[in-house]
């Protein structure tokens, strides 16, 4: 159970200047943020293990896809039930059950290496990945809690920069241990890499476990006090879990197909050189999220998002056109620009949700499962045509998130004016003191 003081309400928090995150809390912000490290560095590994089993397991490359099916998969099957248990005992408790699921999972690498076969592996990956949802379903909402309301995007996109930091190392882990001269026939340094994350998953648990978390239950209650929310009448909610479907099917699907675009319709580039291209691509996704984050203080976080979205439709369509050299670079400049879409898609889905804002969450991270999806279907469109080609179907990804992020910047800005209309500023007539009641007739004209 998350442990008090409770945080500001929104009305309190309006009359401070606009701190990203509230003194007093920054130790908790500290170690939530740690998190995305760590579910950022289990992705990145995801890549590289789907190759060093195909070596060393000698399966398919479709069958080597059921790795992402697996991890993907357990976001949609978890982030519901992680939901229902954080109603009841809080967002610490969820972290907690999804840092030990995460160890599990980890530890479950040991055993899966000596079995064999692909199988005890997906069991393990799907253990991870439960742990992750519940992580992710727990901690993406209560950043966004951490602060003022209209600073969330922004403090979501730092600690999801945090994420990026761990997709970009978890590849080079990988390929130093899982693609050494030594590891071409057994799992050993697989074993020890994952016994080392568990490791410190169970130090992280330690931490978060002794400290005083900020509850941030009775500013969820505060917000829906006078205006119920009702999650599948709430627009900006329900364009929200379909804009992060489109998103998380984009960005999964791009990275499954990089090295085969590049390698393929790249002027003499080799699987080694396209691996530095693809790391190179993943430096621009971490630097977009942290000037995403610096950014967002100076500009709407819906706006940007929407041009985001723009920019990366015109550079999909510059991949399908297989330009050589010049579609390679496009294809570099799509990671940075859709660098903080998902946080930021995320603070706005669950913003103003109130008491149901760990329901909220756990729907937007069910809509992880796009990214079992898209490959799929991006593969079939590459097997029957060509991988440009493929690369069709995010580019009308992006057009969905950039619709989400122009039509929730206006539906903000008509709200801003109808609350304008509705409570205009009358400064000639002060407010009365507590208890006095107006005279009858006082609200009458004339």
């Amino acid at each position: 159970m998350d442990s008090p003081p409770a945080l500001a309400t929104p009305a309190a928090v309006a009359g401070t200047p606009r701190a990203l995150v509230q003194p007093g809390y920054r130790f908790a912000f500290v170690l939530v943020t740690s998190l995305f490290f760590l579910w950022g560095l289990s992705y990145g590994l995801l890549d590289v293990l789907n190759k060093h089993f195909q070596e060393t397991l000698h399966v398919s490359r479709a069958q080597s896809g059921l790795l992402q099916m697996a991890y993907f998969g357990a976001y949609f099957v978890m982030a519901l039930p992680a939901a229902v248990l954080m109603n009841r005992w809080g967002y610490k408790s969820g972290m907690m059950l999804g840092l030990c699921l995460f160890a599990a999972g980890a530890l479950l690498f040991i055993p899966a290496a000596n079995l064999g076969g692909l199988d005890p592996f997906l069991f393990a990956l799907f253990v991870i990945a439960s742990g992750l949802a519940f992580l992710e379903t727990a901690a993406n909402p209560y950043i966004t809690s951490l602060g003022a309301p209209d600073t969330g995007p922004r403090r979501l996109n730092l600690a999801q920069s945090f994420n990026g930091l761990g997709s970009v190392i978890g590849p080079l882990i990988g390929r130093q241990f899982f693609t050494s001269a030594g590891s071409a026939n057994n799992h050993s340094t697989v074993q020890v890499t994952y016994a080392a994350i568990a490791a410190v998953v169970l130090i992280v648990a330690a931490l978060i476990a002794r400290t005083r978390m900020p509850d941030v239950r009775q500013q969820e209650q505060a917000i829906v006090a006078d205006r119920p929310v009702e999650l599948v009448r709430t627009g900006h909610f329900v364009w929200g879990v379909v804009a992060q479907f489109f998103y998380v099917g984009a960005q999964v699907g791009i990275g499954a197909m990089f090295l085969n675009f590049v390698t393929e319709h790249g002027h003499n580039i080799g699987s080694a050189t396209g691996a530095t291209l693809l790391a190179i691509a993943l430096a621009c996704f971490l630097v977009g999220r942290f000037s995403g984050a610096y950014l967002m203080g100076r500009f709407s976080p819906a706006r940007m998002l929407g041009s985001y979205g723009i920019i990366n439709v015109g550079l999909c369509l510059v991949v399908v056109a297989a330009l050589g050299t010049l579609s390679v670079i496009a294809l570099i400049a799509v990671f940075f620009f859709m660098s903080i879409m998902f946080p930021t898609i995320f603070a706005l889905a669950v913003r103003d949700l109130g008491a149901k804002t760990r329901r909220g969450a756990s729907f937007v991270i069910m809509a992880i499962v796009g990214g079992a999806l898209a490959p799929y279907v991006m593969g079939r469109i590459a097997d029957h045509s060509t991988t440009a080609f493929a690369f069709l179907l995010p580019a009308a990804c992006f057009a969905v998130v950039a619709w989400y992020g122009y039509s929730h910047s206006r539906t903000a800005r008509m709200r801003t004016t109808d609350s304008a209309h509705a409570h205009p500023s009358h400064p000639e007539s002060p407010p009365l003191p507590a208890g006095r009641r107006p005279a009858a007739g006082a609200d009458r004209i004339g």
